[in-house]
């Protein structure tokens, strides 16, 4: 128990860290926005300055270009159907139930995404019920709104989160998951533990996430290294983050395959030899190496040559149907390395022995 809680406490705090940039962004670039709107546009209340911000920096992962320009359109719409339809029919619950309806509509007929068709609507009922009689009209309302977006990529810029912690830590997390997945395999194999293997394949199914987290995280990264002028100068440090992150994706989802193989394996009349363990964990230790060479910046040497010495191994004789699928998704998953240490498909393939070859 006090070790879950020591471990939450360290998680928690490490999110606490990746996530600080991003508030801090949010709540600066929400009071200049106000104060820009205020002071150079000589608008009273522009409410939807700040709230802008905070949509377009946000505190997660995500593709913030994209949302700016979503967050301004679907502002935009739905002010403008606010507005036309509030001058004509006021406003009251019916009229807000109208209006938010039109506006939606209009909406996801120009675009379904749910950012887009959210900000229409909720712009609408601030027209239809918050703004009347206070004097600002909708083109100042738009303003505003674009206003809070050129702050928000500013604040972005200028007071940004280190891309390169943003795709390590996210990262680190699946090749952690690939390792422990083949080491807890290696370990069900070694013990002739079907209830092991159960265990790892339950761990593995739930691996996708981490490599979702990571593609935002890196989609992140890249759009702050290319809005940050602190780190234009480091971009090719990131391209490394960039080339592994299909071919860890690939992997994963092999390794996965490779587990249910592994659990199908142990139960035929002959299960896999224990000397595929070792092979198991050499590529386990291989997908650390790689985390920690990326971590630092370095091109990954040395997790290249572990991978490409597992690749030359030649497989064990007498195998069972199972334990040959278990070794060619093995296989896949070290061409898969390979490809995210830098080397192409082609020439990862060719480290592989063939198959043909007979075992020493």
């Amino acid at each position: 128990m006090r070790t879950w809680f020591s471990d939450q406490v360290r998680e928690r705090l490490g999110t606490f860290g990746l996530m600080m940039p991003s508030i801090a962004q949010c709540a600066v670039g929400a009071a200049v926005a106000w104060i820009v709107a205020i002071e150079l546009l000589g608008h009273p209340r522009p409410f939807f300055a700040p709230i802008s911000v905070l949509i377009c920096v946000g505190v997660g992962l995500g593709q913030r270009l994209r949302r700016v320009a979503e967050l301004v359109v679907g502002v935009s719409l739905g002010v403008g159907v606010g507005d036309l339809l509030v001058s004509w029919i006021g406003s009251g619950p019916w009229q807000i139930a109208l209006v938010v309806a039109l506006a939606m509509c209009a909406a996801v007929l120009l675009n379904s995404g749910a950012l887009f068709v959210a900000q229409a609507g909720s712009s609408a009922v601030l027209v239809a019920t918050l703004v009347p009689g206070e004097g600002s009209g909708g083109l100042d309302r738009m303003a505003d709104a674009l206003t809070g977006g050129v702050v928000g990529i500013a604040a972005v810029a200028l007071l940004p989160a280190s891309p390169f912690t943003i795709a390590a830590k996210h990262l680190s997390g699946v090749l952690d998951a690939l390792s422990t997945v083949l080491e807890r395999a290696a370990d069900a194999i070694e013990r002739r533990d079907v209830d092991l293997a159960a265990e790892a394949l339950e761990e593995a199914r739930g691996t996708q996430g981490a490599v979702e987290e990571y593609e935002r995280a890196l989609e992140t990264s890249k759009e702050i290294a290319l809005l940050s002028p602190l780190h234009w100068h480091r971009r090719a440090r990131l391209a490394r983050y960039e080339t592994a992150a299909v071919p860890v994706d690939l992997a994963m989802r092999n390794a996965r395959v490779l587990i249910r193989r592994t659990l199908a394996a142990l139960g035929e009349a002959s299960p896999p030899p224990k000397e595929l363990a070792e092979s198991l964990r050499e590529v386990s230790e291989a997908a650390l190496l790689l985390q920690l060479e990326l971590g630092a910046g370095r091109e990954p040497l040395l997790a290249r040559q572990a991978l490409l010495a597992v690749a030359a191994s030649e497989r064990p004789r007498r195998l069972g149907f199972s334990a040959h699928v278990i070794i060619a998704q093995l296989r896949s998953i070290v061409v898969d390395l390979l490809e995210a240490t830098g080397m192409d498909h082609e020439s990862a393939t060719a480290t592989l022995t063939s198959l043909d070859t007979p075992a020493a």
